[in-house]
């Protein structure tokens, strides 16, 4: 900290009266506000009505502290830093995103619906921030928001579905699914407007509105994305989505036919097989057919053609069709049986 100095005449003997700090020697008033940045260390201009401080010696010290800790992942010091900067410098860019970035990092996964909406509703002034500062290296700076962007959606993402695949009923997990990723899905598409709106990059813009797309599970959103993509991308056609063709009486296996493509492929059969000759034989595993024939054909329909979809129950699925292989269900080719009525077991 400096001495409290007098920037008129250079005299150190400052005193209070009244509230202002009154320099002994020229007789300078300063109120309290004014000697505390006085103190501060950085150069003092008085030249003017206003007394300004320099800080820019104590605002690179705080961007080297704020990018260590960014760099290192340490994401509680990072946005204290970048908080301390965006005070100093309410315009800064890069303060203004991070502060928005890690406060959306740290929400808890009930929050990340609102979390995804507040952080969205931030982005478009941290891109006219940029936009604004001709000093900047504009692509980098915006380039850079939307790798982060991406980096957040995918966080949610994955936190959605591993706290929805937490619910022993399907029903719940399609709900929390829905209230949290459409605003997830929301929050990129933000990104890609932005982006397209300052800088006119129609190739990012595509990118992010495709990517979204491709996971995307409201039908609402859905459609939103393809008129964006088809402004941009007139030869873009609409994937067409997945549907159960092949079932029969007992009903199809359909979240085994979304994840491995067929409905007579060697691991469906497996576990068409046990379904009819084990499943059905015990009042709790019809219960359970009954169930799942009731719940499974919604949440094909609206998230079996993801990726994050085929990733989550494939894994599963592999491991129990081994189980059963190895307990001796085959893998050949397999007739429904119609358990209702048959209790002959096939294996």
């Amino acid at each position: 900290m400096k001495q409290l100095t007098c920037e008129m005449c250079g005299g150190t003997d400052l005193v209070k009266q009244d509230g202002m700090f009154v320099c002994e020697t020229c007789g300078t008033k300063y109120s309290v506000e004014e000697a505390k940045k006085m103190m501060i260390e950085g150069n003092v201009d008085v030249s003017g009505s206003t007394i300004k401080v320099d800080s820019t010696k104590k605002l690179n010290n705080l961007y080297q502290l704020a990018r260590r800790a960014r760099d290192a992942e340490n994401s509680e010091t990072a946005a204290r830093y970048y908080n301390d900067i965006l005070m100093e410098a309410p315009n800064d860019w890069e303060a203004a995103f991070y502060s928005a970035y890690y406060s959306a990092m740290n929400c808890k996964i009930a929050g990340i619906g609102s979390a995804a909406y507040t952080f969205g509703n931030a982005i478009d002034g941290i891109l006219k921030l940029i936009y604004d500062n001709d000093s900047l290296n504009k692509n980098d700076c915006y380039i850079e928001v939307v790798s982060r962007a991406q980096m957040l959606h995918g966080m949610y993402k994955s936190n959605i579905i591993n706290n929805a695949n937490g619910y022993s009923d399907p029903s719940y997990s399609i709900k929390f699914m829905h209230e949290h990723c459409e605003p997830n899905d929301k929050m990129l598409m933000t990104v890609a407007d932005s982006v397209l709106r300052f800088f006119d990059d129609k190739t990012v813009a595509l990118t992010l509105y495709k990517y979204i797309y491709s996971d995307c599970i409201s039908d609402r959103l859905k459609s939103v994305l393809e008129s964006k993509i088809k402004e941009l991308d007139p030869s873009f056609v609409v994937p067409v989505k997945y549907t159960s063709t092949s079932t029969s009486s007992s009903g199809g296996c359909y979240v085994a036919t979304a994840v491995y493509g067929s409905y007579d492929c060697p691991e469906v059969w497996t576990l068409r097989r046990y379904r009819d000759n084990y499943l059905a034989k015990t009042w709790y595993g019809r219960a359970f057919i009954y169930t799942y024939y009731a719940v499974s054909p919604t949440i094909v329909k609206y998230v079996g053609h993801t990726k994050w979809f085929n990733l989550m129950w494939k894994s599963k699925l592999d491991r129990m069709v081994k189980n059963l292989q190895d307990k001796g269900y085959k893998s050949t080719p397999y007739n429904d049986r119609d358990w209702r009525k048959d209790r002959k077991v096939e294996r």
